[in-house]
């Protein structure tokens, strides 16, 4: 166990985890956290891209006062995990895993954020054993229909973008993120999440950054690209939901933001099976558990407990 940054600023309701350590992921090391008693059942809690496990520092907390022994990690690349060579939905699929082996070998329940609950919904329905209930917050994908452009236009389009990203390689050895204040990274965040208070972003600047001579810079990988995880498409997720394994939760908000996944949970119900349940929340955007972490754990333990 190692220590945990604790912030110099205080949010209403944060709580820093109990506990952290570490996962060896095929040569990457991940952080762990842990909030709750250790001899509770547990719950894992899978974050979003470009996220990182400190903010769950408020909902977690709320987990864990529920009875539970709540895990989550910092994706690789992101937070204090371990930065790679390249990265992938499949890498990002193994290490979820190689961390829920940590935490318990038997089946147990799962939350996802945006694109932890991508990752989630991908491996239950090749692993349904490993897991007993999955609480998705705006995390099921949403099968978008094909652009209507010609075959030729989309070929020019996928060779375009594969030459942005080999580009943005060549730079990799010498990308660096922009330093700052905590208060202007605080606003930095603030342009891909809006509906998020200052005091909150500024608050998890200590959790997702760190201070060097120059500044503070967020612990991101600046390699990683906003706009992908490939390869993937969301239509190997949502056209199997029909036959979803375990019983299953999502949560969606009804205000559209740049990180969010444009869902229409009504367009999307057609593809779950007739035991999932669907919760709307009103005006909240794509962090639904941050705008609304009291009922969003509500929802969530109740979920849980139900036999």
């Amino acid at each position: 166990m190692t220590a945990i940054d604790k912030a110099p600023v205080l949010f209403p309701g944060a709580r820093v985890p109990d506990r952290q350590r570490t996962v060896e992921a095929h040569g990457v090391r991940l952080a762990v956290y842990e909030w709750g008693d250790t001899k509770a059942p547990p719950v894992l809690l899978v974050h979003g891209g470009f996220d990182f496990a400190r903010t769950f520092d408020v909902f977690a907390p709320l987990l864990a006062d529920g009875g539970y022994r709540v895990v989550s990690y910092d994706h690789r690349g992101h937070g204090n995990s371990e930065h790679a060579e390249l990265y992938s939905w499949q890498a990002d699929e193994r290490d979820l895993l190689m961390v829920a082996n940590s935490v318990s070998p038997g089946p147990f329940p799962v939350v996802g954020h945006s694109k932890g609950g991508g990752l989630l919904a991908h491996i239950i329905q090749a692993l349904p054993h490993r897991f007993s209930r999955f609480a998705a917050i705006d995390g099921l994908p949403f099968r978008q229909n094909p652009p209507d452009v010609a075959n030729r236009e989309r070929t020019a389009k996928v060779r375009e973008e594969a030459v942005k990203w080999l580009d943005d390689r060549r730079r990799a050895h010498d990308m660096e993120r922009r330093p700052g204040t905590p208060r202007e990274l605080a606003e930095r965040r603030a342009k891909m999440n809006p509906r998020l208070s200052h005091e909150w972003l500024e608050y998890i600047v200590y959790g997702g950054a760190q201070q060097s001579d120059d500044g503070w810079r967020w612990k991101l990988d600046p390699s990683l690209r906003m706009g992908g995880f490939g390869p993937w498409r969301s239509r190997w997720v949502t056209d199997r939901l029909p036959g979803f394994p375990i019983p299953l939760l999502g949560l969606f908000g009804t205000e559209n933001e740049p990180m969010g996944w444009g869902v229409d949970p009504e367009g999307l119900r057609k593809y779950l099976p007739r035991n999932a349940r669907i919760e709307v929340l009103q005006d909240v955007g794509h962090f639904i558990h941050i705008e609304r972490p009291q009922q969003t754990a509500e929802l969530v333990l109740e979920f849980l407990n139900d036999e």
